[in-house]
């Protein structure tokens, strides 16, 4: 039967996996983790929900755990009605074509829909045929989808 593993031993992990990170290799995937520290699941979980906690490590769904990004954390949703305050623009005024706001936040067409038809929902953007988007509101604290 296996020893058990002393308590803390999640924050030992953490602290090995971010000199890990800071030295530039890349984020193993639990599995390798669980066995190269011979631990369970939810103690590699634990280790990474500290590095979480510390900006070091996010989850990315579908993908797993990966290095933070650096710059703006904001959800693509916010950023994209706060396209509205940061460009000066006001009620008519034309709102970015989805390939702009594609090359602007690195985000896929998919996404960059997803977000627009909401903001079409919440009322910020009206689609008129042949002119593209307007903004028909501005976002107020509670507008963000």
């Amino acid at each position: 039967m296996p020893e058990a593993s002393p308590r803390g031993t999640y924050l030992v992990i953490a602290e090995a996996l971010r000199r890990e990170i800071k030295e530039g290799e890349p984020l193993p995937s639990e599995g390798a983790l669980m066995r190269s520290h011979e631990v369970s699941r939810n103690t590699i979980r634990r280790a990474l929900k500290v590095l979480e906690a510390d900006g070091v490590v996010e989850s990315a769904p579908g993908i797993g755990w990966r290095p933070a990004r650096s710059g703006d954390r904001r959800s693509l949703d916010e950023r994209m009605v706060d396209v509205i305050t940061e460009d000066s623009l006001s009620v008519g005024d034309a709102y970015p074509s989805e390939a702009k706001l594609c090359e602007r936040f690195g985000a896929s067409r998919t996404a960059v829909r997803r977000v627009l038809a909401q903001m079409e929902g919440n009322g910020l953007l009206a689609t008129v045929h042949g002119k593209g988007r307007t903004v028909r509101a501005l976002p107020t604290p509670t507008a963000r989808p």
